[in-house]
Order: C-alpha cells, then structure tokens, then sequence
C-alpha cells in the first residue's frame, strides 16, 4: 500500500470524527434552547451509538460486495450532509434524526479498518490498527476543545465547520484514495468452510470488545460523580482527567502495542490489556487521594489501548478476506452496544455504591481477558497469488 493512500485513510477517519466530535460542547445547550427534557437529551446522545450499531454490519458487507472506496465515499458524504443539516435543525425532531444520520455516516470505521488490514502486510496490520485508533483518539481529544472555542459563535457556526470538515474530506478521499485490491468473492465457492469455521472466533472477539467498552464507558460515565464526590473535582479537573486519560491511550497506539504484539501475540497482549484494565478499576474504586485515581485512570485507559487494535487485527484474519468488512462491522456493533447500555447500567451501579460500577468494570475486563484467550489460534487467510503481491506492497 502506497504511505500517501494510508495518510489517506488515516486522515479520513481523524477529521470525520473531528467534524462529529466538534459540535458536542454546543449540544447540550442547543438542545435545551429547543425545549429538550432529560428524557429527549439522552435519545439525541444515544441515536448516534443506535444508528452506529444498525449501520456498521451493513456498511461493511456493502465494502465486502462493492468496494471498500464507494461506501467510505458514501459515508463521507453521509456525514457532510448531516452536518449541515444539524445546524439547519430547528426542532427536537429534526436534530434526531440528523443525530441518526450521523451516527449511520460513523459507521463507516469498519469500511476503513477494513481498507487498511486489505492494504497491509499480515505483519504490519496490528500496527496499521493501533494507528488508526489513535487518530480517533485524537479527533476525541482535540474536536470538543476546538468546539469549545467556536461555541460562542453559536451551534449552528459548529455545525457548518464541521460540514465544510467532511466535505474537504470527501473531495481529498476522491482525488487520493484508491481502490484496495480485493479479496475472494463473497460466493468463491472455497470460502465457505473458512466462513463457518471462522463463526465462532469472530462470536468471541465481539464479546471481548462488547465486555471491555462496557467497562471503559462505565469509568468514563462516572469518573465525574466520583471525582466530584471524593475529591472536590470540578468540570475543569475532570476533562483535565479524561483528556490524560485520552492521551495515554493514544500514546499506547502510537508505537508501543504494535511492538508487543509482533513479540507476544495480538491475543496474549489484548488479554494483558484488559487484565490491566480490571486491575485499575479496582484501583479507581480504592484509591484514597487524587493523584492515585488519576494514575490509573490513565492505566486503565492505556490497557484499553492495548486491547482494543489488537482484537479489530483478530477479527480482520478470523475469517475469509472476502467478508472482512462484515466482520469489522461487527465488532464496531458490539462497541457501540456497549455505549448504549454501559452508561445507563454504570449510572444505576453508582446510585446503589459508588465502588460497584468500577468493580463490575473489573468483573467484565476479566471475562474480556478470558474470551480473548479462549479464541482458537488462526493463521491468516491465504489470498489467490495474482492478487497477494497487490495486497502486500510493503507501505
């Protein structure tokens, strides 16, 4: 794969995400000036996981049978649009149903961590995931502070910024982005005993990625009533906290898991992610100052970053090429359920004990460690040789 087309891919993902991620600070209030109860806020924060969960599948079955390029132009398109629509929304309705399309247009991830694991050499791949988690990472990190610099202009000025984001983004994905060689067709005839056989590996690589996000979004749900109560955060310390935390789990994707895995195995170093992970959130439930919060927070953070480019690099080789979208969509669904349900069942658990959401957290990174390691060892699915030399072009 040509660097320029990675750049690409990558820069694709970061400022989608940063378009999307920009208007977040103004939302709330935006929403409220459009008479939003609680009940009409939490459906305008959950129609984007909703739609993300229904979309990501399709999206990449559509990549699988017409192209990983088409459907990434599609969902750029998609997002531009919804963009502009958002800031033309003037009722509670509208609003939703561009949160809807949003959410729909994001789940084009999938579509893009399949580009990559087609265009990348089987020994580079986790290293082609860490990256393109850290350029989320990013975009999560830097579009709510940029929003927050243009919310005084008013939602609607965010809004188009990040139309005009996901537009020049577009017009880049057209000019620069190439179709990747593809893989076996959907109906080779000798992809179907691949495709059953790689049924139950692809089954337990969602259920870790649905256990450890669970974990992850119960922290990041509660971490501002716990700081607020035992520590006197306010809103300040806490982003403060959650953008650390953000910024370890960058720096872990940045370099770090790709050396790891290529010594330990993507398994055994996602297993050890969220073995970590468990071990801070009963840190966090524990820790008696400041400081010993913050520290394992960002450990526990770090672990998720461990996990999270590894498990997509299993996915991506548990089955045949030809159905690798579907498969990266499927693990995005199982993410995005877990941003469905997680906050709500964190936020009961800290009404009944502040400690038990953490140690639930705890529960469900063990179990994440133990699915991991209980998926059966594959090797990567051999491509036809006239279409392997295109696919592995060293970057």
């Amino acid at each position: 794969m040509r660097r320029s087309a990675r750049l690409v891919i990558l820069g694709t993902v970061f400022v989608d995400l940063l378009g999307f991620t920009l208007v977040l600070p103004s939302l709330p209030f935006h929403a409220a000036e459009l008479g939003a109860t609680g009940l009409w806020f939490g459906a305008l924060v959950s129609a984007y996981a909703v739609a993300q969960f229904v979309a990501a599948p399709l999206l990449g079955r559509l990549s699988d049978r017409y192209g990983r390029r088409s459907v990434l132009l599609l969902a750029l398109a998609g997002s531009a649009v919804s963009m502009a629509l958002t800031g033309l929304a003037g009722s509670l309705g509208a609003l939703l149903v561009c949160r809807v399309l949003a959410g729909a247009s994001g789940g084009s991830i999938s579509v893009a961590q399949a580009y990559l694991a087609d265009t990348t050499p089987a020994d580079r791949r986790t290293q082609a995931m860490a990256q393109m988690g850290a350029a989320i990472g990013m975009a999560f990190m830097l579009g709510p502070a940029i929003g927050g610099v243009l919310a005084p202009l008013g939602f609607a000025a965010c809004a188009y910024v990040a139309a005009g984001l996901a537009a020049v983004n577009l017009v880049a994905a057209l000019v620069w982005l190439p179709e990747p060689p593809r893989g076996p067709a959907q109906d080779d005839p000798s992809t179907t005993d691949q495709e059953k056989s790689g049924r139950l590996p692809v089954a337990l690589l969602a259920a870790t990625g649905f256990l450890a996000m669970t974990a992850f979004v119960g922290m990041e749900t509660t971490l501002a009533f716990l700081g607020r109560d035992r520590y006197g955060w306010d809103a300040t310390a806490i982003g403060l906290a959650l953008a650390a935390a953000g910024l370890a789990l960058v720096a872990v994707q940045a370099g770090p898991v790709f050396l790891l895995a290529r010594r330990w195995g993507d398994a055994r170093v996602a297993a050890a992610g969220a073995v970590i992970m468990a071990g801070c959130m009963v840190a966090v439930a524990a820790s008696a100052t400041w400081w010993q919060c913050l520290a394992a927070v960002c450990l526990l953070a770090a672990g998720h970053g461990l996990l999270t480019p590894t498990v997509s690099s299993l996915l991506a080789v548990a089955g045949p090429p030809g159905r690798r979208g579907v498969r990266l969509g499927l693990g995005q669904s199982a993410d995005a359920a877990a941003r469905i349900a997680g906050p709500a069942a964190a936020g009961l658990l800290f009404d009944a004990g502040a400690a038990l959401p953490y140690l639930a957290g705890a529960a469900f990174a063990v179990l994440a460690a133990a699915t991991v390691l209980s998926v059966p060892a594959r090797e990567p699915v051999p491509k036809p040789a006239a279409r392997k030399e295109g696919c592995e072009q060293p970057g």
